[in-house]
């Protein structure tokens, strides 16, 4: 394997970007952290990208993270909620060019590798759960934990929710629950199930491949690596009873009908989550399968992000549990009672032309 070392950003950056074979690779270098990503690496992301498209010595690209236990966290939430203070930082534009990468992974024109090896959630979900190939393990372990910190599952998030069998994207993004390999597949974030001592052979594999190779060489690995029964498929009937309704004061109803252990502790996470973040998720999920693309569900996102940020949900959320870590959050309103249908609507609005995400999906 030949690696061009042109392409090599340091082994301090945030983001390795390199050429291995036939291979562009990114890895995620903020392994103290699990790899939360930042803005910088947001930006190093996209640069790459972009400019590997055209270049025919890359025919695919692989995405990893470094230091064995995740692939990438989250943002980093702490910082982006510090800046809410200052007019002169960027969080708005944060936002804005991670859910365009995000767009951009999902259309890349050439094979996209993300291996979900170790802790996906939140923007690493976003990095990865639109890619072509999407390869998870028995290390795996994928969330969508936002609405316990006042914001909504976003980066594409409700696309994939709201998409997925049943109602099990409506459990998963009001609870924030936690997905295995097989779930993750299950659930349609990721496609092909490799076992996590294979993944480097994969990679080599995949670096001397050219791009027509590239789905038989994944499903070599995948032929000798069967998946795991997903828990969450074996529950679906039960979950599906609970949470097919559209409202969320519905679904605590019928939680607290049933005696079950399950039911009784679904129903006593729901009701420590912020109740606006828990209404617009539900709404935002119903609304993305009507939606005619990914770009079309980032733009909703975006709205409701930026404004749970600016009206202090979000940053109540983070300071509650990992600031202060008080695990005491004052919501506004407190109760779902309070979130009135007029209140969703204004989150959902457009903004102003100008201030629009404005994402269009090429035509292919």
């Amino acid at each position: 394997m030949t690696t061009t070392t042109a392409d090599l950003t340091g082994n301090d950056a945030p983001v390795l970007v390199r050429r291995e074979g036939r291979a562009g690779h990114l890895t995620l270098n903020r392994p103290a952290a699990l790899n939360a990503l930042t803005f910088e690496m947001v930006r190093l992301l996209t640069e790459a990208l972009q400019a590997w498209r055209s270049d025919p010595a890359v025919e695919m690209v692989i995405l990893d993270g470094a230091g064995g236990r995740a692939l990438c966290a989250g943002g980093d939430i702490i910082d982006l909620t510090g800046q809410r203070s200052d007019p002169s930082k960027p969080w708005r534009q944060f936002w804005r060019e991670e859910y365009q990468l995000n767009a951009l992974i999902h259309r890349y024109p050439k094979p996209f590798v993300a291996l979900m090896d170790g802790i996906v959630m939140g923007g690493g979900i976003g990095l990865s759960a639109h890619a072509r190939h999407r390869i998870v393990t028995e290390k795996s372990m994928l969330a969508m934990p936002e609405t316990g910190i006042g914001l909504i599952p976003d980066v594409g998030g409700t696309w994939l929710l709201g998409h997925a069998q049943g109602e099990l994207g409506t459990y998963l993004g009001l609870t924030g629950a936690r997905m295995n390999g097989s779930d993750a597949i299950q659930c349609g974030f990721a496609s092909d199930y490799v076992t996590s001592d294979r993944v480097a052979a994969l990679v080599e594999r995949l670096c001397g491949a050219n791009d027509s190779d590239c789905a038989e060489v994944i499903e070599a690995f995948t032929e000798v690596s069967p998946v795991p029964a997903s828990p969450l498929a074996a529950r679906r009937p039960e979950i599906d009873r609970f949470f097919g309704f559209d409202t969320v004061e519905a679904i605590l109803d019928a939680l607290n009908t049933s005696p079950s252990e399950f039911a009784q502790k679904t129903r006593g996470e729901l009701q420590r989550k912020s109740p606006k973040a828990l209404k617009l998720a539900l709404a935002a999920m119903r609304r993305a399968k009507s939606l005619a693309n990914l770009e079309a569900c980032l733009n909703m996102e975006y709205r409701l992000v930026i404004r749970l940020y600016e009206d202090g949900e979000f940053p109540e959320g983070v300071r509650a549990l990992l600031i202060d870590k008080d695990k005491a959050p004052k919501w506004n309103p407190a109760t779902l009672g309070e979130v009135s249908d007029a209140m969703l609507g204004s989150y959902f609005a457009p903004f102003l032309p100008s201030a629009e995400l404005g994402l269009v999906a090429p035509k292919m």
